[in-house]
């Protein structure tokens, strides 16, 4: 998977601005607004909490990508390698949650 392209498309966006990338705890502040927008989305199509008739129609598709956006960001403000990043995580997880979790079973060819 290649997230290089992914942060190359988001620091060229915003290499346009002065400054180019906020300051880590303001992405973080916008990181925190941009899950509860995803909270809340989820808690209206999938939890008891609706949406009023005001309320404008929001996509979880969207808070998702929103989240990522400003991910890439932060990542981005601190130089870091999301490949790299990504590679280290999955070789923890494989390793670690090989036998962590139940695996589905196989159906028997018959």
């Amino acid at each position: 998977m290649a997230l290089t392209p992914l942060q190359k498309e988001v620091d060229a966006w915003a290499s346009q601005f002065d400054p180019s990338y906020w300051q880590p705890l303001e992405i973080l502040a916008r990181l925190a607004e941009e899950t509860g927008e995803l909270a809340r989305e989820l808690n209206h199509h999938f939890g008891a909490k609706k949406k009023k008739a005001s309320e404008a129609e929001g996509s979880i598709e969207d808070e998702i990508a929103d989240i990522f956006f400003t991910l890439i960001c932060l990542a981005n403000s601190q130089n870091i390698d999301l490949d790299q990043a990504w590679e280290k995580l999955m070789n923890k997880v494989h390793k670690r949650d090989s036998v962590r979790f139940n695996k589905k079973s196989t159906p028997k060819p018959s």
